[in-house]
């Protein structure tokens, strides 16, 4: 079993992030955020994906009004994402919104950081300090160490800002495309500061690549018990980033969500369109929210035996399959029967 890494607890709306709390699965709408109902309905569909916190681009004063309606309507925690100027997020903070992504040190004249600290403080609104290594402080580019170390110097340069302002409703991510530089990061952030820790690649790719990157970069942090909640950023519908998230965490028995999917590679026994039916079967339980194994195999000599520690299974035969439950047959239909039967004994039985 994991052990987690101790940190301290604070809430995003009803979300309690940090200590010993679950750790949360986040994503971020592409929505233009003035369009209160296109960025709602996506809001909606990532909730029911199981997206648990969402982040908006506030780029504008039009944008920072919208937050008002948007939060009132969102069934999830709204987080602003915010850069360079200080008014909005005021309005964020007075439109209701539940936490901040900000670096203080970016938004100008401290009298500006104060205001927004003042007032994020008397709302309980927490604020994360978001470190990438592509926009680092020039005075840290030129510093001849390691750019993880930059990274990390960059961040808690920001938290000295807030908690000289006796603030310390602090979350921190520190990203970068490169998955060592990401992992070496966190790794020493880890070890200075006590602050729930955001985690996740920045600029991973797209869902082939992006995936590969943030699968390995995010699963070794979290193995070692770092992280608190995670974001895994894809060139992708968002959906997909939930899902993935998701995925990494029953990897590691840190979450348990939806259906475990397991399917055989193939191989030269197979008589049935294994590719495209693994993908349907996933397809039509990707939101289906039981804690259960679904096998998808190639055939019938092996695939039950295989996969008896599955609670439901499809295996492959000449143009046909079988149904199997814990490793027994329970019915045998023609491919172009299966799925449908598939569907309405799982669903049926949970």
């Amino acid at each position: 079993m994991i052990k987690r890494r101790k940190s301290k607890e604070i809430n995003i709306g009803n979300v309690k992030i940090g200590n010993n709390n679950p750790i949360s699965v986040q994503s971020m709408c592409n929505t233009d955020t003035r369009d209160v109902k296109s960025t709602v309905n996506q809001i909606k569909e990532l909730a029911d994906a199981g997206c648990e916190i969402i982040r908006l681009a506030v780029l504008n004063k039009d944008a920072s009004s919208s937050i008002k309606e948007i939060v009132k309507l969102s069934p999830i925690p709204v987080i602003a994402d915010i850069h360079f100027d200080y008014r909005l997020a005021i309005d964020c903070i007075n439109n209701g919104i539940n936490a901040l992504r900000l670096n203080p040190g970016n938004i100008g004249k401290r009298e500006n950081v104060e205001k927004v600290v003042k007032l994020a403080k008397q709302q309980q609104i927490p604020i994360r300090i978001g470190v990438n290594a592509g926009s680092l402080e020039k005075s840290l580019l030129e510093k001849n160490i390691p750019l993880h170390e930059k990274m990390v110097e960059s961040a808690l340069g920001h938290i000295k800002i807030l908690e000289d302002l006796d603030f310390d409703l602090i979350k921190i991510s520190l990203k970068s495309s490169d998955v060592m530089t990401t992992v070496k990061a966190y790794e020493l952030m880890a070890k200075r500061v006590d602050y729930p820790l955001h985690i996740g690649l920045t600029e991973a790719g797209t869902l082939k690549g992006g995936l590969i990157k943030s699968s390995v970069g995010i699963g070794i942090l979290l193995s070692q018990g770092i992280g608190d909640t995670i974001r895994v950023s894809l060139t992708e519908n968002p959906i997909e980033e939930v899902h993935a998230g998701y995925g990494i965490l029953k990897c590691l028995g840190l979450r348990k969500h939806g259906v475990n999917f397991i399917s055989c590679p193939t191989c030269g026994r197979t008589q049935i369109n294994l590719i495209n039916l693994a993908k349907q079967v996933e397809e039509r339980f990707k939101n289906y929210d039981k804690d259960i194994t679904i096998a998808v195999m190639g055939c019938a000599v092996n695939g039950p035996g295989e996969a008896r520690h599955a609670d439901y299974g499809i295996a492959g035969g000449i143009k046909e399959g079988y149904i199997f439950k814990k490793g027994e047959i329970i019915s045998k239909l023609p491919e172009s029967e299966l799925l449908d039967e598939f569907e309405r004994i799982v669903k049926n039985e949970n």
